[in-house]
């Protein structure tokens, strides 16, 4: 029987009150339970850039996680209009990361804020704020509980992602106000939602770079689902 591939999943850093008066690494538990569940065996990655190669050498795939926070404009060459609270320390380490895998090839899937880092990454850059830039109805910061849907997102023709989908509508919960604006090189847009707001990007040229602005962790559908999985069985 093949080994189950070993998935990093990069952990949230949080240095408030609100949980411990010390800094401490979190993350939710359905980041995990839903690589388990789909053939993965996550594998907790602390922001230590000493250990950068080490993590890619010895794992088989990326996951960059969303979290309540946003990236460092200055990073894409913009000031401070829109973006909250940001997180240095962690934004370098999975930028770093981030690249790492990218050179050796391996999959990568970015959830949410980690969807903004990949296109980041590869050169291109955010609307800071989603109300701002867009005229819509849709609540891109959902009322309701994330591991509720909350509204349709139209996949492209002719991507990885329609492809592991095989449907051009689905329903995804939403929990950000910034999304992707300029692509990054060679990172072709592959779900949108219909108030124009980018939903999913992917690399043309990578094995398997793929990143979704909501939380397919939550398995709220069966295409959150065979997201996770196709991610997994690439990991090889």
């Amino acid at each position: 029987m093949s080994c189950k591939p070993l998935i990093g999943v990069v952990l949230d850093y949080e240095t408030s009150n609100n949980f411990s008066k010390y800094p401490s690494y979190l993350l939710r538990e359905n980041y995990f339970s839903s690589l388990i569940s789909c053939g993965g065996i996550p594998f907790p990655l602390y922001h230590d850039k000493d250990l950068i190669n080490s993590f890619v050498e010895k794992l088989d795939g990326l996951v960059l996680t969303g979290g309540d926070f946003d990236i460092d404009p200055k990073i894409y060459n913009q000031e401070i209009n829109g973006t909250r609270e940001i997180k240095p320390k962690r934004t370098n380490f999975e930028l770093q990361i981030f690249q790492k895998f990218f050179e050796f090839d391996k999959p990568i899937l970015g959830i949410c804020g980690g969807e903004q880092l990949i296109n980041i990454g590869c050169g291109g850059d955010l609307f800071q704020d989603i109300n701002a830039n867009f005229q819509t109805s849709i609540q891109h910061e959902q009322r309701n509980p994330a591991n509720e849907v909350s509204h349709e997102v139209n996949i492209q023709s002719k991507t990885k992602l329609s492809e592991i989908l095989n449907t051009d509508l689905i329903w995804t919960n939403s929990s950000h106000h910034q999304s992707v604006n300029r692509l990054g090189k060679n990172i072709k847009l592959n779900a949108i939602a219909l108030d124009g707001v980018v939903e999913g990007i992917e690399h043309d040229l990578h094995k398997w770079c793929v990143g979704v602005q909501w939380h397919p962790e939550f398995l709220n559908t069966k295409y959150d689902k065979m997201i996770i999985k196709d991610f997994i069985e690439h990991c090889d």
